[in-house]
């Protein structure tokens, strides 16, 4: 597991750029900080699109 423990006094030992690089880690990794910060998936290109009723024929009116 890849994480940052940021309960203990680690922290306060490290530098800036050692927690910058952690995150960077995250983020480039599958994570859920990763998948928090992702954009979304693009959307369908019908997805706009309102349907219209149908009917019986299977033919729009």
């Amino acid at each position: 597991m890849y994480g940052i423990d940021v309960g203990t006094a680690v922290l306060r030992d490290r530098s800036w750029r050692w927690l910058k690089i952690r995150i960077l880690g995250l983020l480039s990794t599958e994570s859920r900080l990763a998948r928090h910060f992702a954009p979304p998936d693009a959307p369908a290109r019908n997805q706009g699109l309102s349907a219209r009723p149908q009917g019986r024929t299977g033919r729009a009116p």
